[in-house]
């Protein structure tokens, strides 16, 4: 990149809608004046937020975890402000953000580190060239306790990393099946 990642970033977002929507500074507290857990551009990425609406496993009905034939009884659908992940149990969100990755550019998705040091692991594939949609976010909380999740504030960082040339064939051109999700987005075939 030939201008700061931060100033690349914000440029993107705001005159390619790269992200939407867009926080163009760190936002650290709530507008009443609360403590937030981070989100927007941060020195070489973006901190997203994970949204209201959660999926969270259950065994009720004693399904099986199959990424092949996947139950929707696997899970139970919430929209909250707070979710609480049970504990050795898992969960999937997604983020408020909508991405348009562009052609020259790999995307890195990582959990903060204020989750991480709780026991709560996000796990997120890299956006491929021309990808776009909300990310589904895999939350694992790997402690023996309940954990929250916060719905609206950050949860994972995307790291940019540019080609020094377009791919020849990117995630658009071979129809991703994840292409334009919107929503969490269970595994498909």
């Amino acid at each position: 990149m030939g201008i700061q990642p931060d100033a690349w970033i914000r440029r993107m977002a705001l005159d390619h809608g790269m992200i939407e929507p867009f926080a163009e500074g760190q936002v650290r507290r709530a507008e009443g004046g609360e403590p937030v857990i981070s989100y927007g551009v941060s020195s070489y990425g973006y901190d997203l937020r994970v949204s209201r609406e959660f999926k969270v496993f259950t065994n009720v009905f004693n399904t099986v975890v199959d990424p092949k034939h996947f139950d929707d009884k696997s899970f139970v659908d919430l929209e909250t402000d707070v979710c609480i992940v049970p504990p050795n149990s898992f969960a999937l969100a997604r983020s408020v953000e909508y991405f348009r990755i562009p052609r020259d550019i790999l995307t890195i998705c990582l959990g903060k580190s204020t989750y991480a040091r709780c026991g709560i692991i996000v796990n997120v594939t890299p956006f491929e060239p021309e990808w776009e949609g909300h990310v589904t976010l895999e939350i694992s909380n790997t402690t023996p306790l309940p954990a929250k999740i916060y719905a609206n504030e950050g949860l994972a960082q995307v790291l940019f990393l540019q080609a020094v040339s377009p791919c020849e064939v990117s995630y658009r051109d071979r129809g991703g099946k994840y292409q334009a999700q919107r929503g969490i987005t269970v595994p498909r075939m």
